[in-house]
């Protein structure tokens, strides 16, 4: 009796011993391959895969559970790809939607393309309607309907299951540089606005289409905020371009009061979040290098991503 006390003392300390090796080694920080990358957005899927859309290289790569390697899984120019901003990885709909643009006025119209999950196949192309649309970022509702953010006019589209074609869903003065979004609940759409600093929440009908848009109170300023991802109910992670990751909660009358807290800061130009296996993910995406006359030119030198563990409720 004594032995076997030991042996299973002995067992229990190796399991210990190797659960403890397994949390020290998990990955917290990737650095993606190649120059000049540009990520602009980042999904995961529930199994800790990691997809992340290439602005500069006009691609899109994927990084296996655990592993620190990014290699590319959506070549340039698939299903005529352009350059990416917004991605989201749909399990239910088996589908990764990618915002792929015309920015250079070269190859395919502006639009927001579905791709095989799985595979990676191409399986449609929906260009934006209007006059310069920027396709930015993506979410799903619980029916499977997408919505797009349409950055340059100010817009919400969308696209229900099996449809042809992206339709309105709002269209609003407060939608100005609508950015990332995200739902809180089935109705509820929560979106922010890079280049006014808002954020709101966006009220839909039966029809899927917004009966009202409403401004939040924020608990603090946010600074370009930019990529959005639920995280439960009313509960968000949330991207600033000034280098923080934030989640987002809501209280209230009305949830009308939005409660930020940063969880990660002290990085360059963060466009994206994403969240699986309980870890919250940022990305270094360095655009200023694109769009600040004065860095123009100038090597910005490696992309990363970090991962904080997920706070709890």
């Amino acid at each position: 009796m004594i032995q076997l006390n030991r042996f299973a003392l002995a067992a229990a300390a190796l399991i210990a011993a190797a659960a403890s090796a397994y949390a020290a080694s998990a990955v917290t920080e990737i650095t993606l391959p190649g120059t000049l990358v540009y990520p602009e957005s980042i999904t995961s899927t529930s199994d800790g895969t990691l997809i992340v859309g290439s602005l500069g290289h006009g691609n899109v790569m994927r990084i296996a559970p655990g592993k620190a390697l990014a290699e590319e899984w959506i070549a340039p120019g698939t299903g005529g790809l352009n350059q990416v901003l917004g991605v989201f990885a749909d399990e239910k709909g088996k589908t990764l939607w990618v915002c792929s643009n015309n920015l250079e006025q070269k190859g395919e119209a502006t639009s927001v393309k579905a791709f095989d999950l799985k595979s990676g196949a191409i399986k449609g192309t929906y260009p934006l309607p209007g006059q310069g649309p920027l396709c930015n970022d993506i979410a799903v509702a619980a029916d499977g309907t997408a919505y797009v953010t349409d950055t340059v006019q100010g817009s919400v589209v969308m696209l229900k299951p099996g449809g042809k074609n992206l339709e309105i869903a709002a269209k609003d003065p407060l939608l100005a540089g609508a950015d990332g979004l995200a739902f809180g609940e089935p109705a509820i759409l929560y979106l922010n606005c890079v280049t006014t600093n808002k954020l709101l929440r966006v009220d839909l009908g039966p029809d899927g289409k917004a009966k009202s848009v409403t401004e939040l109170k924020l608990s603090r300023p946010v600074d370009r905020p930019d990529g959005m991802r639920a995280i439960g109910k009313n509960r968000l992670l949330m991207a600033e371009n000034s280098g923080k990751m934030d989640l987002v909660t809501f209280e209230g009358p009305g949830f009308q009061n939005a409660v930020i807290k940063t969880i990660k800061e002290g990085l360059e130009s963060t466009p994206g979040v994403t969240a699986t296996r309980g870890m919250a993910w940022i990305v270094e995406g360095k655009l200023n290098y694109r769009n600040d006359v004065a860095l123009k030119g100038k090597d910005p030198g490696k992309f990363r991503m970090f991962a904080v563990p997920l706070p709890k409720e």
